[in-house]
Parts: C-alpha cells; sequence; structure tokens
C-alpha cells in the first residue's frame, strides 16, 4: 500500500487532522456558550475534515480500484459532504446575523436535498464507459456552478448587512473570491477539459482550496471570538446602565436620581453665590391614581406600557428637566429649575396633563390622574434626602385628602412624627411580644363542625391597653412593614397550634392573613417551611389568605409561591371577595383553593334579592372554578339558612362565635376531645 501514499495523499491527511483539531475547538465553544450558530458551523467544519479524511484514503494512483465501485461510493459520500459543508455553514452565517430560530425540518429537509443531489450526479452515467464526459460535468462542473453562486450569493448578503464589523467583511471577501473561482473552474471545465494546461490549473487549484479552507477556519475562530467579546461588552453595558436606571421604563432609579439631585444643589449653590438672581429646584413627587385598577383591568403588560410611557413624557417635558426618576412602582419623581414662581404653577398644570393625556395601545384607550407633591430648594430643604422627605409628605396629603397637587407645608411634618414615633412602638411591640391572637371559628355547613379558625391579631399595648387592627395597621402598611408583621403573625400561629396538640391533642386549621405583595417574595415558602418543621406542624392545618391592601405587580411569581404552597399542602384563599378589583383577576389567574365573600354582600343576603342574586352567582362562580366558599359577617340564623341554601361551604360570623381569645377558644377544643 505505500505507493498510495503520494504527497496529495499526505496534504489531505494533514488537512484532516488540522480540521479535526478545529473541530474539537468548536465542540468545546459550543459547549461553553450554547450558541446555535456554532452548532452549524460545527457540522460544516466536521462535514469538511470528513471530505478530507476521505481523499486521502482514496487511492488515487490505483486505476483498478479508481474504476470499482468503492470509488463511486467515495465520491458519492465526498458530494454529499461537500453540500452539506455549504449548506450549514450558511444557516450558521444566517443565524449569527440575524439571531433567528432556524426550523429543523429546514435543516433536515436541506440535508435530505444534498443527498438527493449526490446520489443523482454521481451515480447517473457513472457505469457507463461511453458517457465519461457527462459523467465528469455533473461531479465536477455542476458542484463547481452551486457553490460558486452559493458563495457569492453569501458574499452579497454580507454585503448589504447593517451589522458588517470586521470578521463579517473578511468573510465576505472569502466568499466572494471563493465564489468567482469556483464559477470560473466550472466554466474552465465544460470549454477546456481536453486542453493540456487544464490539469495543471486543478492542481493549483487543489493547492488554492486547502489554503482557502484553513483561512476560513480561523476566519469563523475569529467571528465567534469577536462575537463573544461584542456580546460580553453588551453585558457589561446593560448592566452598568440597569445600575443607574429603572429597567422597565428607563428612567433613573431612586439611587442615581438622588444623586443627581445633591449635584444639582451643589451646582445651584455655586451659581447663587456669584449671580444676583437665585435659581431654585422644585421637586415633584407623582403618584398614579388607582394604577391596581388598571393593571387588574387591562393586565400587567398595559400597566407597564403606561408606565414607561410616563416616563418618556416626563424626560421630553418643554420644562426641561434636571433629573426624571421612578422610586417604586407607580411613583415618579420629576425636578425642575425655576426663577419665579409662576413657573411652578404652569410645571404643576403642565404634569397633569402629561399624565392625563390619552394612552393609546393596541386600539384601546386609557385615561389615568395621578396625584402631585411638590417641595422646592433652598425654600423648604437643602439637602436631596429632606427633599425628598417633604415631597412625599406634601404627595401623602395629597392622596389622603384627594387633591390633586399639594405643595408641602410645615405642618405636615407632624404626620411624619407621627409615623416616626408609632414605628418605634411597633419594633418594641414586636420584640416584646406584645401582639396576642384572637381566634373567630368558622363552622362547616355540611358536617356543622367546626372547620378551623381565622387568626385576627390585636396589640396588648402596655400603656393604652388592648388595640383594635384599626388602631395600628394602617401605620403598619404606611411604614412598610407588613412583611416582618406578616411572619411574626405566621410565626405565632404555627405556635399556637403546636401548644394546642400538645394540651389537647387537637389540629385545628388556623387561617392567617398574609398581604397579596408577600406572595411575590421568594422567601415566603422558605420561611413557611422552616416554621413546619421548627414547630412539627402538618401544612394541612395552616392556610394563607391573601388580602389587598398592597398591590400584586408580579402574578407570575406569586402564582409560582402558591402552587408551591399547594404542593406543600398548605391552602391558600382570597380574603374580603368582591370589595377589590383584583378579586376577579386573582380567582382567573391565581390557583387559589377558596374564596371568602365579604360581609358587606351578607349583611341583606336574606332581605334583599339583588345581594341574594350577587352571592348565589360568587358561589356558583367559585364551584364551577373547583374553589370552596367561606361567608363572613354571618349575625342572623336567617342569613345562615339563606347561605345553606346557596350551597355555601362554610361561615364565620358572630352568630357562630365572635372573635376569642385562646383560653375562650379552649372550649371548643375541650369539646371535640370530650
Amino acid at each position: 500500500m505505500i505507493e498510495y501514499i503520494t504527497p496529495r495523499t499526505f496534504l489531505f491527511a494533514t488537512q484532516a487532522v488540522v480540521f479535526s483539531v478545529l473541530l474539537f475547538v468548536f465542540i468545546v465553544y459550543y459547549r461553553t456558550f450554547f450558541r446555535k450558530y456554532v452548532l452549524y458551523w460545527l457540522v460544516s467544519i466536521g462535514m469538511l475534515s470528513f471530505s478530507y479524511l476521505i481523499k486521502a484514503l482514496l487511492p488515487y494512483t490505483s486505476a483498478n480500484l479508481a474504476n470499482s465501485n468503492w470509488y463511486y461510493i467515495a465520491e458519492f459520500i465526498l458530494q454529499t459532504c461537500q453540500y452539506a459543508f455549504l449548506l450549514f455553514l450558511l444557516l450558521g452565517v444566517y443565524n449569527a446575523k440575524t439571531n433567528k430560530v432556524i426550523p429543523k425540518k429546514v435543516s433536515i429537509g436541506g440535508l435530505a436535498l444534498t443527498i438527493a443531489v449526490s446520489l443523482t450526479t454521481t451515480m447517473l452515467f457513472a457505469f457507463e464507459p461511453s458517457q465519461a464526459f457527462n459523467h465528469f460535468y455533473l461531479t465536477i462542473s455542476l458542484p463547481s456552478f452551486i457553490l460558486g453562486c452559493s458563495f457569492l450569493a453569501l458574499a452579497t448578503y454580507l454585503l448589504f448587512d447593517k451589522k458588517n464589523y470586521f470578521s463579517s467583511q473578511v468573510l465576505m471577501y472569502f466568499s466572494a473570491v471563493i465564489g468567482f473561482r469556483y464559477l470560473i473552474h466550472s466554466f474552465i471545465s465544460i470549454v477546456a477539459l481536453t486542453e493540456p494546461w487544464f490539469r495543471q490549473l486543478e492542481l493549483f487549484l487543489l493547492y488554492f482550496d486547502v489554503s482557502a479552507h484553513s483561512i476560513l477556519g480561523f476566519t469563523l475562530l475569529i467571528w465567534m471570538q469577536g462575537a463573544e467579546r461584542f456580546a460580553a461588552i453588551n453585558a457589561i453595558n446593560r448592566a452598568q446602565y440597569l445600575g443607574k436606571h429603572d429597567s422597565l421604563t428607563g428612567a433613573l432609579n431612586r439611587g442615581q436620581v438622588m444623586a443627581k439631585l445633591s449635584d444639582k444643589i451643589d451646582e445651584l449653590k455655586q451659581v447663587n453665590k456669584n449671580s444676583k438672581s437665585q435659581l431654585k429646584l422644585s421637586v415633584f413627587l407623582i403618584d398614579i391614581k388607582q394604577f391596581k385598577f388598571v393593571n387588574d383591568t387591562y393586565g400587567l403588560k398595559i400597566g407597564d406600557y403606561i408606565l414607561g410611557e410616563i416616563a418618556s413624557r416626563l424626560n421630553h417635558s418643554v420644562f426641561m428637566p434636571q433629573a426624571v426618576g421612578r422610586l417604586s412602582g407607580d411613583s415618579f419623581m420629576f425636578v425642575i429649575e425655576f426663577e419665579q414662581a409662576s413657573h411652578v404653577d404652569r410645571a404643576v398644570s403642565h404634569i397633569h396633563e402629561l399624565i392625563q393625556r390619552t394612552f393609546h395601545y393596541e386600539q384601546q384607550e386609557i385615561t389615568i390622574q395621578g396625584s402631585v407633591g411638590y417641595c422646592f430648594y433652598p425654600d423648604d430643604a437643602e439637602k436631596s434626602e429632606d427633599l425628598l422627605q417633604k415631597a412625599n409628605l406634601a404627595l401623602h396629603h395629597a392622596e389622603t385628602n384627594n387633591i390633586a397637587s399639594v405643595a408641602f407645608e410645615e405642618g405636615m411634618q407632624a404626620q411624619g412624627r407621627h409615623l416616626l414615633l408609632m414605628e418605634k412602638q411597633l419594633r418594641a411591640a414586636l420584640a416584646n411580644d406584645e401582639f396576642i391572637l384572637y381566634f373567630q371559628p368558622q363552622l362547616n355547613l355540611l358536617t356543622n363542625k367546626l372547620e378551623g379558625v381565622e387568626a385576627l391579631v390585636r396589640w396588648q399595648h402596655p400603656e393604652k391597653g388592648l388595640l383594635a387592627p384599626s388602631e395600628f395597621l394602617d401605620e403598619v402598611e404606611a411604614l412598610g412593614m407588613h412583611s416582618v408583621f406578616d411572619n411574626y403573625i405566621l410565626a405565632k400561629a404555627c405556635q399556637t397550634s403546636e401548644r394546642w396538640f400538645k394540651l389537647y391533642q387537637r389540629r385545628v386549621a388556623i387561617a392567617v392573613n398574609i398581604t397579596a405583595v408577600e406572595f411575590q417574595d421568594e422567601r415566603l415558602v422558605t420561611n413557611i417551611q422552616n416554621l413546619l418543621h421548627k414547630y412539627n406542624l402538618p401544612p394541612k392545618y395552616i392556610e394563607l389568605e391573601i388580602t389587598e391592601n398592597v398591590v400584586m405587580t408580579d402574578i407570575t411569581r406569586a402564582m409560582d409561591s402558591i402552587v408551591k404552597l399547594q404542593s406543600m399542602g398548605i391552602k391558600v384563599s382570597i380574603d374580603d371577595f368582591g370589595t377589590g378589583y383584583s378579586s376577579l383577576a386573582y380567582l382567573r389567574e391565581l390557583p387559589i383553593d377558596k374564596i371568602k365573600i365579604d360581609r358587606s354582600f351578607i349583611r341583606e343576603v336574606a332581605s334583599n334579592d339583588s345581594d341574594l342574586t350577587i352571592v348565589k352567582s360568587m358561589i356558583d362562580l367559585s364551584h364551577g372554578l373547583g374553589k370552596r366558599v367561606l361567608a363572613e359577617g354571618v349575625e342572623t340564623v336567617e342569613q345562615l339558612n339563606a347561605l345553606r341554601h346557596l350551597g355555601c361551604d362554610a361561615v364565620q360570623g358572630y352568630f357562630i362565635d365572635k372573635p376569642l381569645p385562646e383560653e375562650e377558644l379552649v372550649r371548643y377544643l375541650k369539646r371535640k376531645k370530650s
């Protein structure tokens, strides 16, 4: 076999090794970054490497073998590799440029077509010596023509591509040269096949192709490296942008807008020192009215669009704001520089006009209103945090009294001082365990037995005595302490359940109110798991009730939390159903187990046909969705009978029993035990 080892064979074997190494690099690169275009190029390089291996093994010097069937099989494989190399190269370039997913049927169909074309061209006229020229044209001239046209098409595509960076330009020039090479060869192979110099030309093209393929491999490597470097730079720039801007609206985030306000204050201090005219700043805080209603009625996507549009309108205001930022959900800061007080009045009207201008989204028209609170530098404060605090006090006053716009006044600080005092007292109460739980029994109308209890919090104040929730829960929400408070009550309920079991060998389901926003916290599920483990409490004896005093903005995350809780065996219900716009949205979006009809619908259910119809509809709707129903506020036997007739599952209210301290609830536990 030594006679088969020719310089050409050695060249092909070397190229097969080189491209095998290159193939390994592509494999490592793909397993690292999982880019689809790299996978296409990996296959393309694999086809090229395999074709060189076939050429190296093909015994060119043996005329006997060259005329055997094995030669035609090898020729068919080479043709297939050649077309597949081109196909996956083109698919890779297209995917890299557009980042569009190419359907599998395109790849499979293209590969099937290459096999069909290769089989047809290599086998047609193959076994007829008289048709040798025709066979040559089909296996040499036609592939050269196809390859030439394809590479020129690729060069044209890259020429007109907008993202034409260095590696793309190199590939464009390479494709143009290779395209002309194949077209010229296709033409010459037809008209000058018998010329003496044709074989010399083919030998030259052999070495030319080896070099060209090597250049192509390095070009693709440069492309991949450049693409990842570009992606890394984009990621860094994106991270830097998100570090300063709100990801949803593009406005400055709280930290950046406060920093910009501080810089502007320092700048004005220097300007005012050297100028007779004193420039001032007006800091506006803007809050969207009933934005929760917009989210629940039109959907979160439209709500996000409106927030982004508001930020855009504020940024492009004719008052040329010094800073525009999004502080929280639907709260924005808007800062302008002014010299005359009349400018502020016009700015206030302008802000309301921007907010109230109709929003258009997919043939829907949405109109909203906003509340505005504002203060001035240096009249009201000289530090950015103090300005924010006073603008916030003005905004709170505007929202509380349903006034469109309010400027800060000194008297408003009293409410701020009240909240500051309440915060200290509430945190001390949590530390000293001053909150106690009352329990209101819930009656199962099917069994007429105790179904569970609802935990209701009271504050055993050291000076004021026992305080109802209405005397402190508003402050808890205003101070943003609902998360800490909810976790405290939940832990207290689990502790109580453990104590009941030790004393009475009785388990009773305890329903605990959790604010809606807590279900968006990823730590909720982990916290509950820890509590159940700590107190050795079966999950079915804790029920979570969603309250709606805080808007739920991330329904998807809340749904994930609820599904995880339900998989643990914990029931989730909606409290005060029917009183908020969000109730139906929650019922539709979230996998709720039970709804609690608000007492306002139960009050006249036995005497008012309208209320009776509404409650019946609620019960039928809930049962149709596979959810249980509990009615709150049952105070008369007539209400109880009406609800029993309507098919309500359970009730609670003063007719069953009032909220009881633990020592009085014991009679239910003891009675069950006996």
